[in-house]
């Protein structure tokens, strides 16, 4: 063009011509020319592309390295700055003995009503304004229109929160895993009519010592009645206080007990309870000289209490202590359903987790493995260790596993038969409209988790349990309905006392939980914490163990060795990896000392008998 002497074409021009040389067919007479042309743009188009999915490829596994290095990051920085002590949102430790000590003395000035006040323990010290705004939440609803409610306590024992048919949509996206052929279609219509507490959990993993909570509203280190034999909360002045002997000296209430009690009676037993019942330890029981399934009679029990005539004459209370799903220990077999429950489940593989992430699911839980075993701390990596030796002969291989689940599993069939029909009998006598039903257990169980078994230790399938509330108070538009608050053991004897309408006394340590579903604002002011007992046990067979819990992260501290452990439950929900010494996220000490300081503060108030 230059040569030419013609003006250049303008940019646009030049990009039509150079398009229009791409596009057209060639035409030129010099073909080998031609074909080289296409050759090197249809080399250049495809090295093009080959670069350009490197860079994607490059750049995909860089934002995955970055993912995976960064949400732990974030996720620990959210959980040290979790707002639960002074303006910067952390507890200093330096603090932290002035404010639990200004916490707890508040507390003891409390005028003893259930509620909680601005100085609960569980609500976490702030800034002046937001104590302010707690409190215009934490009024009680009473229901006052209602009479004194009839009460029966379903109490299963060793009952893990999985075990329920009810809890499959509340762990529908948790990587627990509900079997969804389980049968527990009795225990689930009162969840259905009622409430279902999807974080219920015990304050001390143990029958006897649950079980004494159940009866005083009180931890054990208050109550001071751990084993079988302890009698310091039969004392006169304690025993009185407490909810049988309330129900019955305060209320006029007829009381009944049937199944496992697991002290020795009380004083002035047939005083107190009409019906006196006890028994428990193995799944057959020589009754009149003929053995019958301990979950039959105690139905039977059960029901001969309520069609009594005398049920009819005022208000009643009764506790169906269950002994089942415990194992009979001793035996070989270690569970022993009835004959007619032989064919449920034989066909079936028991599931444990959801893997999320896989959409599969496992035959035998995910931390059931020698490597979760070897990550627990040293002292527990031993056979002298009860839950280890009780993982041998149950859960030592997948074969045992289900073989010993599926039994489980029939064993709660039956209890749930056995719910159905008390149930029946409280309709046929036109009293289940004004009965207060509760089903709960004493404890949880460890399926093989962390290569152990059944109880004791504060890891998540321990101290987790079911909790089921029917309430004819509830309006039916509400029935049905799911709670995730923590609810805890201590909890029992308030509520039902106050369903009753007899004072709590002040005394009890727990809460009413029926305010979390009559009174729509009481998540405002309701625990997001608890403290967890144990210190009964040995060294090395069952070391004491005590935990700071909520939701986000477990603390646990082991006394007699002193090791802690720390779990990041945000992400480490089966409490797999113990950060305390990890350096690769670096627990960060803000962490530490917030744990520490809210661990020292519940625990104080908790051996001193406050509310929590």
């Amino acid at each position: 063009e230059k040569a030419s002497g013609l003006p250049s074409p303008s940019p646009p021009a030049r990009i039509a011509t150079t398009v229009s040389r791409l596009c057209i067919p060639v035409t030129s007479t010099n073909s080998s020319e031609a074909s080289l042309s296409f050759e090197y743009y249809d080399m250049m188009r495809r090295l093009g592309r080959q670069q350009i999915h490197l860079v994607l490829l490059l750049l995909a596994v860089i934002a995955l390295i970055l993912l995976c290095g960064i949400v732990p990051f974030i996720a620990t920085l959210n959980l040290a700055r979790r707002t639960t002590g002074l303006d910067d949102g952390l507890i200093r430790p330096q603090h932290q003995r002035t404010t639990a000590a200004r916490q707890i003395n508040a507390v003891d000035d409390n005028d003893g009503e259930d509620e909680p006040s601005s100085s609960d323990v569980t609500q976490p010290v702030g800034k002046e304004n937001n104590v302010a705004d707690a409190e215009k939440f934490q009024e009680k609803v009473h229901a006052d229109h209602h009479d004194p409610l009839n009460v029966v306590v379903l109490y299963a024992d060793d009952w893990s929160f999985r075990t329920l048919g009810a809890m499959e949509r509340a762990l529908r996206n948790t990587n627990y895993k509900v079997p969804e052929f389980i049968k527990t279609p009795n225990i689930d219509a009162l969840a259905k009519n009622g409430v279902l507490f999807t974080h219920n959990a015990v304050t001390t993993s143990v029958c006897s010592v649950s079980r004494a909570t159940m009866y005083t509203g009180q931890y054990a280190s208050v109550h001071r009645s751990p084993l079988p034999g302890d009698t310091a909360m039969f004392a006169d002045d304690k025993w009185n206080e407490t909810l049988f002997p309330l129900l019955h000296d305060k209320g006029g209430y007829r009381c009944g007990m049937v199944g496992k009690w697991h002290h020795a009676a009380p004083p002035g037993v047939h005083d107190t309870f009409e019906m006196w019942r006890a028994y428990f330890g193995r799944h057959y029981e020589n009754r009149d000289g003929r053995m019958e399934h301990v979950t039959d009679l105690n139905e039977r029990d059960a029901i001969d209490f309520l069609k009594d005539e005398r049920r009819g004459e005022g208000r009643f209370a009764l506790l169906v202590s269950f002994f089942a799903i415990h194992a009979e220990d001793g035996n070989p077999e270690q569970y022993r359903p009835q004959n007619r429950t032989s064919h449920l489940y034989a066909n079936e593989t028991v599931p444990t987790v959801n893997l999320l992430l896989f959409n599969e699911t496992r035959s035998t839980p995910k931390t059931a493995t020698d490597e979760h075993f070897r990550r627990l701390p040293p002292f527990l990596q031993t056979q002298r260790n009860i839950a280890r030796e009780r993982w041998i002969y149950r859960y030592k291989t997948p074969a045992m596993y289900q073989h010993m689940q599926k039994k489980l599993l029939r064993m709660a069939t039956e209890v749930d038969t056995a719910v159905g029909n008390i149930v029946s009998a409280l309709r046929e006598r036109n009293v289940l409209d004004n009965t207060l039903v509760i089903f709960t257990a004493d404890n949880g169980n460890l399926y093989g988790e962390h290569g152990m078994c059944e109880k004791w230790y504060p890891y998540e399938e321990s101290l987790r349990v079911p909790l089921v509330v029917y309430d004819p108070r509830l309006p039916r538009d509400r029935r049905g309905i799911a709670n995730d608050e923590f609810t805890l053991n201590v909890d029992l004897a308030p509520t039902i006392l106050s369903a009753a309408k007899i004072p709590v006394p002040n005394a009890m340590q727990g809460r009413d939980v029926s305010q979390l579903y009559l009174n729509p604002r009481s998540r405002a002011w309701w625990r997001k914490e608890f403290y967890y007992e144990w210190f009964f046990g040995g060294p090395h067979d069952l070391p004491k163990s005590l935990a700071y819990v909520r939701k986000d992260a477990k603390y646990i501290v082991y006394p007699e060795h002193s090791y802690e452990e720390l779990f990041r439950l945000s992400v480490d929900p089966y409490e797999e990896n113990n950060t305390y010494n990890l350096t690769l996220f670096q627990t960060s000490n803000s962490l530490m000392e917030d744990v520490r300081g809210r661990f020292e503060l519940v625990k104080s108030a908790a051996e001193r008998g406050a509310k929590v």
